[in-house]
This record gives C-alpha cells, structure tokens and sequence, in this order.
C-alpha cells in the first residue's frame, strides 16, 4: 500500500491561461535537488475572436461530454477524468488508430512502469527542473522497504509525469550498433503532473491522462529525415479528423532552467530549422520556450470557433542520451557524432561508441485533451467511425417475429452470430443498439436521432417476412433526404457496409 504525497511549490505557479490567479499552496515540499525550479506556462487554448450577438455560442466539451455520457469526474480524483462506456469507445479507437499508423511509421510499442524511484528522476534532471509537476510515493510498511531504515531516500518513488526516462532504460538495456537505429518506441501509460486544483476542467487540464508518448533514437545524421517523417505523420493524422488548419511553432532554449552546453543546444535548433525549411510548411520562433532538455516543435491548431490549441510536438534532445550513458557502435565515430560522412578507409576501420540522438513526439499530444477537441469540433456530429452510438435497431411493435429478428440483426452486425462452440469470438467491434420498446415508431426514431445514432435501423412484420432490414443511413452524410439514403438490406450487407466505412474512417 502506498501513501501519496503531493509535491508542493513553493512559490505561486504561473497558470496557462494569464487571467487565473492562484495563490500558491502551503504543502510541505519534498526538495529537489537545485532550488530553481519554477516554470511559466502559456495557454493553451484562448479564443482569438469572440461570437457576434445572438450567434450560437462555441461548444463546450465539458456540457457536451454530460450530454453524450462520455466522462465524469469524482472528488475523489480531482483533475482525473472518469471514462464512461461512450467515451472509453471513442479513447480507444483514437489509440488504436494510433497503433496502426505505428506499422507505417516503424514503432514499436512498449508497456513501462508508472513509479521510478527517485534516483532516476534526479539523473534525469526532472526532479531539479520539473519537480513542481511531480508527485512522490512512499511505502508505509517497515516491512516492505527498500532501505535499511524506512523513510530513507531509497524508499521515495516518483508518478511518471513523462515516459522518456523509462525509454531510456529500455535503449540502455542491451548493445546498438549503428544499423540497428533508428529505433522507435511508442507507449500509452498513463501520466501524472501535479496541475494547480483551481485550473483543473474537463478534459483540457487534468493531473492523470495518456499520451501517444513516442521517442525515436537514432544516428545525427538520421535527424532531419526523422522529423520529416514525424511532420508527415501529423499531417496524416490530423487531415484523418479533418482537423485545421495547424501551423508550427520552433520553441529555442529557456533563459534558465536547462540542461546541455549552448553549443548543443545551437546544433539542436539549427537541425529542427533545417527540418522545419524542407517540410514547406510556414513556421514561427518562439523564444526561450523549449523544454529544459533540449528545442522542440509545437504543432497549433485553430478550430473553427477561433481558438488555438498547442497539440502535436517534437523535441529534440542530445541530454538525455549523455544523462543516461546510452551509446551505439559505428566506424569513424568522430564523423559519425557530427552527422558526417567519410570515405577514408583507416577512419572507416576505427569502431567506437557514439551517443544517439533522442527525438520526442506526441502526435495527438495528450488523448483526452484531443478528445475534448473532437467532441467540441464534432458538435455531436460523429464521423461513423469514432461514434460511441453508432447503429440502433428499432421495431414496429414488439411481436416476437419482429423482436427476433431485431435481435439476429443485431448478433450479426456486432460479430457474434457464430456458433457458441466456436474458441475465439471475432466482434466486429461495431456499436448496435436495439430499442424494442411497445412506443410508437415515430418517437423511438426521433429519440434516437436526438441521441447521435449515426444508423437507425427500422424492423416490422414486412422485414420479419423477408428476412431483410430497412436502414436509414442520413446521418452519415450531409445529405439529410432520408428517402434517398433509406436501404433495404440483408444484416450481412449492412455490416460489409459499415465496416468499409469503419475501414476508410468515415
């Protein structure tokens, strides 16, 4: 069992939005290692123009999220959303949207712990420059510590407010050698950062959440073509959701507060400018606001109601890499460390140890924070993909022929009308509802457009006769004459459909 304490500032934390005032917390604070530790944050969000007189105003995923049952928060776990049923649907298919762009991209994923003891977070620099954002987990069994004397160093553990230490670990635990990189990790552990309690709201600003965390090491020279890849990566991801547009900002080293020599933090900026020039994509500079460890690329997103949103980013790090000892063979390795190549032949014969470079990259950036973006983009307007209601099955009347084949329906749609000797059930992973309420058929069609449902399927006497099923596919598509997108289809048919349209996220 563990005993969580949270690790307090000691001087007020400047809040993302500029118009919060918070006083800072008297919390007893677990001292990191150098007292200079605060960091200054900018919004991540704030409305560029305001909606005219009468216009209906921006939506609001919070309201919308209550609407949609999609999350829920408890004062038990402030700044810790809730995932409800319809909202665990629509995290999971972004992750594993996610994971199948991996196969294209060349990333592996990996699972790592959530605690690391203190001593890692001290090599990492974290707890000297992010010490503010962490919590510390101690044991409260005499029994159980790590230590001869309990309460000792040993026994302090610290919640993982990033996975890039870990990955480290993992690089470190076996040989390299300069063929095997770039090597590309991915991981969707949750994380944990100690937020101001008066800023937490919904899903935007919270203390656990996931990341589609990535961290690729690879040779100097491999830099630019990695961040290309990365650059286009977001550009696929987001065109996917229809998102945009996006523009890219170039965050250069912190006036204070970092780690690295001024020559390495120079090369880090000039590869990520370089990187940024060949994508063709406009960029900006935002001085002083790289992360302590190394430059980085955000990628900001305006929504149509004006906003702008920091999403996507990519750093770039030559620190870690040198914290952790990590290293890899090559020939030549002067040349190597430089990014350069050299023909000479005794160069070429002469092996060492060269330090890779690590890039980090979160394309959604934090899962719930995009979420919160696609519920307010989407409006309850779900692409039939992501919809967490995606078809409801709805009957005349509530005879049995009629309810019976609502039902089969519904088994076929969802991947389950195989026999029940069969090992391995195959879902579909489609979301089929059946509404056979004894009401009229009018209001059950209405309720359920009200509630989103991207497919009604309608079921009488006349479908219970043929074997066939009537289903009104308009809120599929902008054109909302239900006439023309009504179809009578066999269940088999209407899956093959829907699945296409699953397929091609639509």
């Amino acid at each position: 069992m563990f005993s969580w304490t949270i690790v307090g500032r000691t001087r007020p934390h400047i809040s993302r939005c500029s118009t919060l005032r918070i006083p800072p917390r008297r919390i007893t604070p677990i001292e990191p290692s150098s007292p200079r530790y605060l960091f200054g944050r900018t919004c991540s969000s704030h409305a560029t123009s305001s909606p005219p007189p009468g216009a209906k105003p921006p939506a609001d995923h919070r309201q919308l999220g209550l609407q949609q049952e999609l999350f829920t928060t408890s004062i038990y776990s402030p700044g810790s959303p809730i995932l409800l049923p319809n909202g665990a649907r629509i995290f999971n298919r972004l992750v594993e949207f996610l994971r199948r762009q991996y196969v294209r991209y060349g990333f592996d994923e990996v699972i790592t712990p959530t605690i690391y003891k203190k001593a890692l977070w001290q090599k990492s620099g974290h707890l000297e420059n992010y010490a503010d954002d962490m919590y510390t987990v101690t044991g409260t069994s005499p029994s159980r510590s790590d230590s001869a004397n309990m309460g000792e160093e040993e026994d302090e553990y610290g919640l993982k407010p990033m996975n890039c230490p870990g990955h480290c670990l993992i690089f470190a635990s076996k040989r390299r050698s300069y063929r095997d990189l770039p090597i590309r990790y991915a991981d969707f552990s949750p994380l944990h950062r100690n937020e101001i309690s008066g800023a937490l709201t919904g899903l935007t600003r919270v203390r656990r959440f996931h990341q589609d965390d990535g961290h690729i090491f690879c040779r100097p020279i491999q830099i630019e073509e990695e961040i290309r890849k990365t650059l286009d990566f977001v550009r696929i991801v987001y065109s996917t959701f229809k998102l945009g547009p996006y523009r890219l900002a170039l965050s250069t080293r912190p006036a204070d507060h970092y780690i690295g020599t001024l020559e390495d933090w120079e090369n880090a900026e000039n590869s990520l400018k370089r990187a940024l020039d060949a994508s063709g994509h406009g960029w900006t500079l935002k001085e002083g606001d790289g992360a302590f460890y190394g430059p980085k690329i955000d990628i900001v997103l305006r929504d149509s109601d004006g906003k702008e949103h920091q999403t996507a980013t990519i750093q770039l790090d030559f620190q870690l890499p040198k914290r952790f000892e990590l290293s890899y063979t090559a020939p030549a390795p002067e040349f190597e460390q430089r990014g350069e190549i050299t023909t000479d032949h005794d160069r070429l014969a002469e092996t060492g140890l060269v330090a890779p470079v690590m890039i980090h990259r979160a394309v959604l950036g934090s899962v719930e924070r995009l979420m919160a973006l696609l519920i307010e983009h989407y409006d309850g307007k779900w692409p039939f993909w992501l919809n967490p209601k995606q078809v409801i099955i709805v009957t005349v009347n509530d005879s049995e022929p009629v309810v019976e084949l609502a039902r089969s329906a519904q088994d076929i749609l969802m991947g389950r009308d195989g026999s029940e000797d069969d090992p391995v059930a195959n879902p579909s992973q489609l979301v089929v509802d059946v509404d056979n309420s004894p009401r009229a058929l009018p209001l059950k069609v209405r309720e359920a457009k009200s509630k989103g449902y991207g497919v009604i399927v309608t079921v009488g006497p006349k479908e219970a006769s043929s074997g066939t099923i009537v289903a009104d596919m308009s809120g599929l598509d902008s054109n909302k004459d239900s006439k023309a997108q009504r179809k009578q289809v066999t269940p088999q048919e209407l899956l093959e459909l829907l699945k296409a349209k699953v397929d091609s996220y639509q």
